[in-house]
């Protein structure tokens, strides 16, 4: 399965609904695509309503992303996840580091 990102703008946020799965293939994808939204200055909101799988790239991908919003004094959300992608959060203790909602 391959990667779409949608993206929706807010006001001061954008949310970024990525489609498929976030693995060593296409977390290069959404990187590039965040770190350029970074730009304009507004809050991201990462939509993981229709994610279906995302591997340990992924996930460092989201640490540099996360790391790249604070740098800028942004904020950084994750919400509707999945429960088998929330596990992988849980176990790898990432869910104290993002700020994850339902």
């Amino acid at each position: 399965m391959s990667l779409k990102i949608e993206l929706k703008n807010l006001d001061s946020t954008i949310e970024i609904l990525p489609i498929g799965e976030v693995d060593i293939y296409t977390s290069p994808e959404l990187k590039n695509k965040v770190f350029g939204l970074i730009e304009t200055k507004k809050n991201i909101i990462i939509n993981g309503e229709k994610l279906e799988y995302i591997d340990s790239t992924g996930l460092g991908v989201l640490m540099s992303i996360y790391k790249k919003i604070q740098e800028n004094n942004l904020k950084f959300e994750i919400t509707n996840l999945k429960p088998n992608i929330y596990k992988l959060f849980d176990i790898t203790g990432l869910n104290k580091v993002f700020n994850i909602r339902e």
